[in-house]
């Protein structure tokens, strides 16, 4: 099975992978001046990357959503909804329950959303 890679668009990769380490609550394992990798699993990474020529414009926006999955259920997605409340992201979806059970959305200063939700 090939490695799967998920990238998220940032300006500001400096302050993106601090806040990234923060929420992942992982190192990276690849770090460059415009591209950073953190390792979610054996094949499995998600990277942050300013994008070259492609950096997101009003025009040309990027939309996607990283959703983080959680075991401990309710509990332990009101704990990360607190401790993240603390850093740089935006609450853009209150804690609700949706037919998965509890989620919420946050979003990082370039207004990539990551919601947090239990484990299916």
């Amino acid at each position: 099975m090939p490695a799967t890679q998920f990238i998220v668009y940032v300006t500001d990769i400096t302050r993106s992978t601090e806040l990234y380490r923060a929420l992942l609550g992982l190192d990276p394992d690849f770090v460059t001046p415009g591209f950073v990798t953190f390792p979610l699993d054996e094949q499995v990474k998600l990277s942050l990357w300013i994008g070259g020529d492609t950096v997101p414009t009003p025009d040309l926006p990027r939309v996607s959503e990283v959703c983080l999955t959680l075991t401990g259920g309710r509990a332990a997605i009101e704990a990360h909804l607190d401790a993240w409340a603390e850093l740089d992201v935006a609450v853009v979806e209150p804690l609700r329950d949706a037919v998965f059970g509890p989620t919420f959305v946050v979003a990082d200063p370039d207004g990539n959303r990551i919601r947090v939700a239990p484990v299916d």
